[in-house]
């Protein structure tokens, strides 16, 4: 074999391996849709727990195995309040066993509120999750609403975007139906002894920038107090 032939050789199987060890959020951060940093390795959180629309307690543990979009809102967030709508359509189009919208509100008035708040918008499909004593926003480096966090099927956060989006836009649909396909596919790589990948050394969660996001987003973020 000649020589050229052979380097060639090796930067196909080089550029291969690199496909095969790549994590999903490594491939689509060229492809993310406008405002969503995806992070270079999945971020660690911290236990938080809430209740859900029966006033049961769970945490986001209970979500593990499913792709997790966590909305961080309020029902005095105007701009979430605009979004909503948006999140309720994609639970309707995506959610399921593989993928789970959680829109966690923080109001301190509790369920009723959030209820009422459904009931004015004719949200359908949403589940219902509250966080009255605002822990997560702590725990989460929550600095501002809305805030949406990305979550793998370990828990780990993934990917943060600062302030409203149309999250059922064709796009954003097409973004995380091509990120479930990819994360099943990797998960089925990790079986198998020859495609280890050791992500021992991922970062812990750490306070997301403001300059992570386009300036079209944060003109409707709302910083809380």
């Amino acid at each position: 074999m000649k020589k050229g032939q052979t380097s060639h050789g090796l930067r196909l199987a080089l550029a291969l391996c690199l496909t095969f060890t790549m994590a999903p959020s490594d491939m689509l951060a060229q492809e993310s849709p406008p405002g969503f940093s995806m992070h270079p390795e999945p971020r660690s959180l911290p236990e938080i727990q809430f209740e859900n629309g029966r006033g049961e307690t769970i945490s986001l543990a209970d979500f593990k195995g499913s792709l997790v979009l966590l909305n961080i809102w309020a029902t005095w967030c105007a701009p979430c309040r605009r979004e909503m709508p948006t999140l309720d359509r994609l639970q309707a189009t995506l959610g399921g066993a593989d993928f789970q919208v959680v829109a966690l509100s923080l109001d301190r008035n509790g369920l009723p509120v959030v209820q009422e708040f459904y009931a004015e918008l004719g949200l359908e499909t949403l589940p219902i999750y509250v966080d009255e004593s605002g822990a997560a926003q702590r725990a989460l480096n929550v600095l501002g609403l809305p805030t949406t966090l990305l979550l793998d099927r370990d828990g780990n956060e993934v990917g943060r975007l600062l302030g409203p989006a149309e999250w059922d836009s064709p796009q954003m649909v097409g973004f995380f139906r091509e990120y479930l396909k990819r994360s099943a596919a990797d998960e089925g790589r990790e079986r198998s002894p020859l495609a280890q990948v050791d992500r021992s050394s991922s970062s812990q969660a750490r306070k997301p920038s403001l300059q992570a996001t386009g300036a079209h987003h944060l003109a409707d973020y709302q910083e809380i107090e």
